[in-house]
Order: C-alpha cells, then structure tokens, then sequence
C-alpha cells in the first residue's frame, strides 16, 4: 500500500490532479477522467481553453517553492564571506526577479481560487498537496527579508523596510495559520498511509519568519517594541523545532521501513534541510540582534547559543546532504527526469549557505566561509537547473496541463478518495 500510495503523491506533485468527489463514469475521449462534468463545465461557462483563468486550473501551491528558491539565491549570495566583484548587484537583479515572480503567482493564484474553488478544496483536502500552502508564506518572506538585505540597493531603505514589513507580517500570518491548519487537515481529512518530506513544509514556515523577523528590530522604537519581535521570533523558532523533532522520525523511519521514494519525490530530501540550515540562521540572527534590545545575560546567552546550536545541527545538516545527494543521483541513474520537485534543491540548501554565513561570523573559523561558498555554488546550479526546465515546461504548456496530459506522466485514472470525514 505504501508503494501505492507514493506513486499517488508522485502523479500529484508533478500535475496537480482534482481527486475525484463522486462515483467514477464513462468519458468522452480527451476528457480528463478525474474531473466531475460540472467542475470542468463551470470555468468553460465564463473562460475559454486559452483564457489566463482557465490556465491556471492546475496550478497548486508547490509553484511559490520557485519564488522562494529564487529570492534565496538574492538573499544567500549578498551575505557571502568573500568579496566577490559585481555578485552584489547580481543578487538585487535576481532579487527583483523574485519580486517580479511572486507579483504574477499570486495573482495567478487568485484567479485559480476565483475561477476554481473545486481545484483548489482538493488541494487542500489532498494530502500530497495541502502541505505545500506553506509554501506560500515562505515566498512571502524570503522576498520580503531579501528587499531589507538586497533590494533596498535598488528601491532605497524606506521602500524597502515597508515592503518588508507588509510580506513579514502577512507571510508569519499566512505561516502560522498554515503551521496549525495543515497538521489539523491532516488528522481530520487525510488518509495518509505513509511519511513524506513535505510535511516538513508547513512547519517551517515559522521558521523562517523567525530567521527573517530580526532584520526589523533595529528599525522599531527601542525598548517593548523591540523586544517583543525578537522573543516573539524565538518562539517561533521554538514552535517551528519543536513541530520538526515530531515529523523527522516519521520521515527517517519512512525511508528505513518502506525503502527509497518513487523517482520524482527523491527530490523532497532535499526539504529535510530547510528546517536545520533555517533554525541554525535564526540562531545567528538572534545574536546579532540581541546586544542593545535584550539584558544581559541573556545578549551573551545568545551569542553562544548561535555557537553552540549551529555547529552541531549543521554538521547533521551536512550528514543528511550527503545521504538525500547518494539518494538523487540513484534516482538520476534510473531515469529520474525533471519535475517541479527540482525546486526542493534550491531554498533548503540556501538555508545552509546562511547557516554556514552566521556560523562563519561568530566562529571565525575559514572552514564555515569556505562551506558557505561551496554550498551557494551548489545553491546557483540547482537554481540554473529548476528555472531552465521551468521556463521550458511552461513554454510548452506541459506544466500547466492537466495530469495525464505532461510529458513523463501517467494518464490519470478514477481513484478512491483519500480523504475522510467525520
């Protein structure tokens, strides 16, 4: 059943699919088979085939993994230890490229939701799918912390620091909402027959406010207001590690008890990162911002908090890189093609570049500078890589196409629902 049910989620990160809520029926040919008549019936009433409304009926919460992927290429290579000509102005332009992408993914999202409610309840009634929502708050904040640290090069501080503060405060809201909802959809609503990387993703996100949140302090009136953003970011640290050390076992013994993941997941190793390579930035931020804003000792108690939870939890960060890289590269050995699942190579390995720029600072040590730059040389191919083979599907339409229809997947057939209620 478990190898079943991977193949489920494979078909599902690749398209996303419409679980079907009804008795399955005869097609016509060419009819998307999972599909009820009068879902497929309702966007054609008002779009037409061609219509931006009726192309973004597939498109799922796991496309904001591009922006994220894309602004940690701004906000990793701009903190780099090394002084490398011209690489600053490069990460503000890729830095406006994420800005760029995730002005035009959430406005498409919104006509997804506008024009295909039903697509969009069984995202989130699907199991495979509804943990990538967390998805969208991390885009929110990696954009929103890479305006404070490179794109006010470009927009000034002032636009920066309000561009900030509007997708800090609505990527934390949308984190948290997701860090509770998902888990909940999960118990409630899913059948899950086994453990995947993903559900790493919803609880996460609060991670990442945590790691990002200290870049607005200095910029609060002194005293409460300070100090209540940064303790307020040390408890989502707390709740986002927390939540991590529940759901890391269940994805280990996963792996130990039902061997590797279909080809196309193999890729989701590579989420087990995000929450290390995060937690270990926030660590570090958290001495950078405590001196002046907190009382002794507890400035002190953080700055050798940075040192002495960093290095270990990076050096288990390198353990699990190595493992998930043997695990790709047998994927890639038995046939393992592009899916939007490339994008899990790209924002959890820029976590561990900052982690390894946090740890660099507050050790000295020239092993994490150098650590820092391999990673973020890994960090630019991944990204290369997943754009290139995005940019290609999307030109061709095989990403946006139904399941069934892209090249490399198999045609989509009437299932059980995997979903319960009560």
């Amino acid at each position: 059943m478990e190898k079943g049910r991977d193949g489920e989620i494979m078909a599902s990160l690749a398209t996303p699919r419409t679980a079907p809520r009804q008795a399955p029926r005869a097609t016509t040919p060419g009819a998307h088979p999972a599909a009820p008549a009068s879902s497929a019936a309702a966007p054609a009433a008002h779009a037409s085939p061609a219509s931006p409304a009726r192309s973004v009926r597939h498109l799922g919460p796991n496309w904001y993994a591009s922006v994220m992927g894309t602004a940690i290429v701004a906000n990793a290579g701009a903190a780099l230890p090394v002084d490398v000509p011209g690489l600053r102005a490069l990460c503000a332009a890729v830095w406006a490229l994420s800005l760029a992408m995730l002005l035009a993914l959430v406005s498409a999202r919104a006509l997804h939701w506008i024009h295909h409610r039903d697509q969009a309840r069984a995202h989130l009634l699907d199991p495979a799918m509804a943990p990538f929502y967390g998805c969208l708050s991390m885009a929110l904040l990696a954009v929103g912390g890479g305006a404070m640290i490179v794109g006010q090069d470009w927009i000034g501080l002032p636009a920066a620091l309000a561009l900030d503060t509007v997708l800090f405060t609505a990527g934390t809201a949308t984190g948290l909402a997701a860090a509770v909802a998902v888990p909940y959809l999960m118990v409630v609503h899913h059948r899950i027959e086994s453990a995947s990387p993903v559900w790493l993703l919803p609880v996460v996100a609060p991670m990442v406010s945590a790691a990002l949140g200290p870049l607005l302090v200095p910029h609060l009136p002194a005293g409460q207001a300070q100090q209540t953003l940064l303790i307020a970011c040390y408890a989502m640290f707390g709740l986002s590690l927390l939540a991590t050390l529940v759901m890391l076992p269940l994805v280990f013994g996963r792996l130990v008890t039902g061997g590797p993941l279909p080809l196309a997941l193999t890729p989701t190793l590579f989420l087990v990162l995000g929450p290390l390579g995060q937690s270990t930035t926030a660590a570090n931020k958290f001495a950078d911002a405590a001196p002046g804003v907190l009382p002794e000792p507890y400035a002190h108690g953080f700055a050798a908090f940075a040192v002495l939870y960093g290095v270990p939890v990076m050096g288990f960060a390198l353990l699990w890189l190595a493992l998930a890289g043997a695990m790709v590269l047998r994927a890639r050995r038995r046939g393992m093609g592009f899916a939007m699942t490339f994008w899990a190579f790209t924002f959890p390995v820029g976590t561990c570049v900052t982690g390894a720029e946090g740890l660099a600072q507050h050790t000295g040590l020239a092993a994490y500078r150098w650590l820092a730059v391999g990673l973020y040389a890994l960090l630019v191919v991944a990204w290369l890589v997943a754009g290139f083979h995005t940019v290609r599907g999307l030109l061709s339409g095989a990403l946006l196409a139904g399941p069934g229809t892209a090249p490399g997947t198999a045609p989509a057939a009437p299932r059980p629902v995997t979903a319960r209620t009560r």
